[in-house]
């Protein structure tokens, strides 16, 4: 099979232990983009976080996608088009703004290049600007500051119980929205039905490719769907166990550039 589009996870996955994608996955994407692979970066990241490794492999210039929000939102990065939006019912807000508060965790969502918080000191909150390459705005109340459209909320804290915050949310709201963690510290929260394999099938059909031309790359229980989906799905080496189950192929780990690896053998195809 020749595959034309390429769907990447970044955190644990294109991105090394450092945050920064290798010189040698860089130019090994630089090249499969020459030969005419698309390449989607698809994270549960806000756009703002993953436009800077965007940037780096030149999606601009070889026309590749953004799928940010865990598949809320894909932007065409070449154009700067918004393909497909899919934002968070406002009347959701105070409840998921009442479940952090009364377990003493901190709530975020986004606005352009700033991380909204009440708690802009909280380590998990930090751990999430750094990642982003985000600014911090304190704000004094989250539900008077969050008047804009937003795709997602993020509650972040001690990973014990927050999952158990997890369960006792997606058992209130599983009807509505999407309530999962990335991360053992970051529970997400998005609009219904939201999760990258359904936001990849409307893009598939936009651009006229099929899932069967497709390779998607991931590592954590939010890439899950998308490897399932894929024409081939691949798991790196520091996968969750389910993810490397549901795999057509396990790569070597983020720390050995194994998004290269797998390109290398499944695009140009050399053993």
């Amino acid at each position: 099979m020749d595959y034309k589009l390429l769907v990447l996870d970044l955190d644990g996955t294109l991105t090394n232990p450092k945050k920064e994608i290798t010189e040698h996955t860089k130019n090994t994407l630089i090249k499969a983009q020459q030969q005419g692979v698309k390449i989607v970066l698809a994270s549960g990241r806000p756009t703002y976080g993953i436009a800077p490794l965007a940037n780096q492999l030149q999606l601009d210039e070889y026309e590749g996608y953004i799928l940010s929000y865990n598949g809320g939102e894909i932007i065409d990065w070449k154009t700067g088009e918004i393909m497909y939006k899919n934002l968070l019912d406002p009347e959701v807000l105070p409840y998921l703004y009442e479940c952090a508060t009364k377990n003493q965790f901190a709530i975020v969502t986004y606005d352009g290049e700033y991380v909204l918080t009440e708690y802009p000191e909280d380590e998990y909150v930090l751990k999430e600007a750094l990642l982003n390459v985000m600014k911090i705005k304190k704000v004094d109340n989250f539900l008077d500051a969050v008047k804009h459209p937003i795709a997602k909320c993020l509650i972040v804290g001690e990973p014990t119980r927050l999952a158990e915050l997890e369960k006792e949310m997606y058992e209130h709201l599983k009807d509505r929205m999407g309530v999962f963690r990335s991360e053992p510290y970051f529970l997400e929260l998005v609009p219904k039905g939201i999760d990258k394999a359904q936001s990849l099938s409307v893009l598939l059909k936009e651009i006229g490719l099929t899932k069967d031309e497709m390779i998607a790359i991931g590592d954590g229980f939010n890439d899950l769907s998308m490897i399932q989906y894929a024409g081939l799905g691949i798991a790196m080496e520091n996968a969750q166990p389910v993810v490397k189950e549901n795999a057509d192929f396990i790569t070597r780990s983020n720390s050995e550039d194994g998004v290269a690896y797998a390109v290398e053998r499944f695009i140009f195809k050399q053993e």
